[in-house]
């Protein structure tokens, strides 16, 4: 579909004014920017502080939820640790028992071995997912960047002259 006004636009982002353009729009404007005709792209970019504004709204978002998670997870790792800790402080002091049977002195230093492993298996489990976190985060980033860079890039395609086929006007 050929967009040759900027309502025919918003219409197809379902917005009434460029400042209620969201910031899963801005993608999605990006892409529809070649269908657009060269001038209403050209009007249209013109206004493109407003991306750049949207573009570092998302980038702030995406902070103040990553680190609200890195927070959330501490705090939930700092739990699971002292829980650990206090199970082996508890078989710590059963095995100072001088009455224990050779049965239960078993019992307690398999448990401290477990509680052992099982810290060592949420630690990497927690690894794992700050991993895929921070691969997030670096993918949202890498969106936005995109997102900035396309709608740059049109912008200085309409200021060369060059139309939506990729030729340039004479």
């Amino acid at each position: 579909m050929a967009f040759d006004s900027e309502d025919e636009v918003k219409a197809a982002l379902g917005i009434t004014s460029w400042r209620n353009l969201s910031k899963d729009n801005v993608v999605k404007f990006a892409a529809m920017r070649p269908d657009m005709n060269k001038d209403v792209a050209q009007a249209i970019v013109a206004q493109l502080p407003v991306y750049t504004r949207l573009g570092l709204d998302v980038m702030e978002s995406v902070r103040n939820v990553h680190d609200s998670t890195l927070g959330s997870n501490r705090h939930s790792q700092d739990r699971v640790h002292d829980g650990f800790a206090e199970v082996r402080e508890m078989a710590k002091e059963e095995l100072k028992r001088e009455d224990l049977s050779p049965e239960e002195r078993r019992y307690y230093h398999e448990a401290a071995k477990e509680t052992a492993q099982k810290e060592f298996e949420k630690d990497s489990e927690n690894k794992r997912f700050l991993d895929g976190l921070l691969g997030k985060t670096v993918t949202v980033a890498g969106i936005v960047v995109a997102a900035g860079v396309a709608i740059a890039g049109g912008r200085a395609a309409l200021q060369r002259g060059d139309d939506t086929t990729g030729t340039r006007d004479t």
